[in-house]
Order: C-alpha cells, then structure tokens, then sequence
C-alpha cells in the first residue's frame, strides 16, 4: 500500500498591534480545506510567541499577516528570532498591505513568498504546496 503524504502543517499568525483579522482567518479556512493542518496563533503575537509555536508545532511553514504598516520591521525580526533557535528551515511566508519595492527586499531578506489584498486563495495554496514540496526535496538530497 503506497505511503500516504504528510499533511502540511501551516502556522499563521497576525504579529504586533495589528487587530484586523479577517483575510487570515479566511486563508486558515482555504487551507484546512485544500487538506493542510492549521495552527492559528491569534492576534498580537511576538516574533518570539511565533517562532515558540512554529518550533514546538513542528511546521512545515508560517504564515504572517500585516495591515499595521510595520512589515518591515516585524518580517526581519521573525527571520532572526528562527535563526537564533535554528528554525530557519521552517519555510516563512506573508501577506498584507505591502509595497512592491518592501516586498522585493523583504524576500530579498528571506521571506519565501508575500501576496497583496486580493490574492486568489487558490495561488497561495499552489506557492505553499510547491514551496514545501521543494524544500523538503531539498531536504532529502543533503
């Protein structure tokens, strides 16, 4: 009998003061529908709550939502704290109100993927399936 694939396992989280929830919730939702496991952290988390709860989860990825304004100080101060605990395998990705040319150094930094308002669940279903997928396939070859 063939192996079945592990579910993903998908952390999201809103970090910071930011009390706008409802394109998150909305995503965990397309998520748990397309099969992955969902943590959801709630509002006003820490990027040390976030990195806490992705590491003892055992995520596969996390995913930050910003409408604050403050991406570019929340997005880098994530990063670090996963280098710091050596949780910087864990794929990081996000969403929110988010400039293009923030976006372009944000992933230059190393945030996996960012999508703006109005991105179809969809696509961000497909880029986490495929950026998973190839990380662990990675992974394997080392």
């Amino acid at each position: 009998m063939p192996k079945k694939p592990k579910k993903i396992r998908v952390l999201l989280a809103k970090p910071g003061l930011d009390g706008h929830d409802r394109g998150i919730k909305v995503i965990a939702a397309a998520f748990r529908d397309a099969g992955m496991e969902v943590i959801y952290t709630g509002l006003r988390q820490t990027p040390e709550m976030i990195v806490d709860a992705a590491v003892q989860e055992d995520v596969d990825a996390v995913g930050i939502s910003i409408l604050s304004g403050a991406h570019m100080t929340l997005f880098p101060a994530i990063l670090d704290e996963m280098k710091r605990r050596g949780a910087d395998e864990i794929l990081l990705f996000g969403g929110g109100i988010i400039p293009d040319e923030d976006i372009e150094e944000l992933e230059k930094m190393g945030v996996a993927r960012l999508f703006t308002p109005g991105a179809p669940t969809d696509d961000v279903i497909n880029y986490l399936r495929k950026a998973v997928e190839a990380k662990k396939s990675d992974e394997e070859v080392m």
